[in-house]
């Protein structure tokens, strides 16, 4: 079964398409056997006097039903179909976390940015990897391994700050959340760029990173305007 890629107006105000509903077992597989991304469950919500609660049982989790479970979390991602069927058994409800820094590393922006570039790659012609929308209102850019480490240096080279324009590399170490995967309250994390046969092949940081940094330092700039 393959994904199905869906079209969307990009603009700085365009919306995620309305996405169909999956279990997240069989996005986790799908992942693992499809593009070969590792994974592992993460925590879930759990109904709790009425509402919701993550997993983790901190009330102050600041990423409820959507965050690794424990500090080895590394060593629990895995590629195998058979695998992650075991491990959603379970705890079918747990969120599905992608490592990045293996099969592919994220570039992660304000949401805001990110349609602005998004918008700006397409009329270029440039080739891009599946891309994602969070619920807090982020975008991030799937690109190949070794992005993160070079990113900094990357968006120095355009006369930008990467952390002063809020354009961040995800590699070796971290992780991102995948769709279906839901963010307490605060609704789903999904894609604004499906994984498809087209996309197979993830572009390099270095392709996108002039029109993302651009976005964002666009955007960095609107925002003090605004303050002053």
């Amino acid at each position: 079964m393959l994904f199905v890629e869906e079209t969307i107006g990009v603009t700085k105000h365009a919306h995620v398409p309305q996405q169909r509903g999956e279990q997240l077992l069989d996005a986790a597989v799908r992942y693992t056997e499809e593009r070969h991304w590792d994974v592992f469950p993460g925590t879930w919500l759990e109904a709790v006097g009425g509402r919701e609660r993550c997993s983790c049982e901190d009330d102050g989790c600041a990423a409820p039903g959507a965050h690794a479970p424990r500090p080895d979390w590394a060593g629990q991602a895995t590629g195998s179909a058979a695998a992650v069927r075991r491990m959603w058994s379970k705890h079918p409800r747990a969120s599905v976390l992608l490592p990045t820094g293996r099969t592919f590393d994220a570039i992660d922006v304000p949401e805001s940015a990110g349609f602005l570039a998004l918008a700006r790659m397409e009329r270029m012609g440039l080739t891009l990897g599946p891309v994602t929308c969070t619920p807090d209102r982020r975008m991030l850019f799937f690109v190949l391994p070794g992005a993160a480490v070079k990113v900094a240096e990357l968006v120095r080279t355009l006369g930008w700050n990467a952390e002063a324009i809020d354009l961040v590399g995800r590699g070796d170490g971290h992780y991102v959340a995948g769709p279906p995967t839901r963010v307490g309250g605060r609704g789903a994390v999904q894609w604004a760029r499906r994984p498809t046969h087209a996309n197979r092949w993830l572009p390099d940081a270095e392709e996108l990173i002039s029109p993302l940094a651009y976005a964002c330092a666009r955007e960095a700039a609107d925002a003090r305007a605004r303050l002053s």
